[in-house]
């Protein structure tokens, strides 16, 4: 008869290996926002660079498409800005994912360890009778 820990072992394969999946998003997850926020930041950055240099004497024209191009790096940053925002709900939802697996594994283990403990118990005291039986048939006439 296989033991109580030993009946669970899949369960806890099993535990583990969706606790490591969702780590493995967890991670990859957050480089996309990392990388998501380093464009966020070059945007700025160059929307910043833009806005400095070259404001020297232009024509109305040149204004006209100057002033046009930075709308649409303050549009870029508004919406890279708008997509970090949702990276970031959507680490939150990995994060949780996550947090629940690796609990799930946890009190898996936590279970399978006092099974285990429950077992040795067992087994000295099994053998702790078997010891004191045979002492018993040595003193005995």
């Amino acid at each position: 008869m296989s033991s109580r820990a030993a009946q669970l072992q899949p369960a806890v394969e099993q535990a583990r290996q969706r606790s490591e999946d969702a780590l493995a998003q967890l991670a990859a997850q957050q480089q996309q926002l990392a990388r998501a926020e380093q464009q966020l930041s070059e945007l700025q950055r160059y929307r910043q660079e833009y806005a400095v240099t070259g404001a020297g004497a232009l024509t109305a024209g040149s204004l006209v498409n100057r002033q046009n191009f930075l709308d649409r790096i303050d549009l870029a940053i508004v919406q890279q800005s708008t997509e970090i925002v949702r990276l970031q709900r959507q680490y939150e939802q990995v994060r949780n994912r996550w947090h629940q697996a690796h609990a799930r594994e946890s009190a898996l283990d936590s279970v399978v360890d006092r099974y285990h403990a429950q077992e040795r118990q067992a087994e000295d005291r099994n053998e702790q009778a078997e010891s004191d039986e045979r002492m018993q048939y040595r003193r005995s006439p």
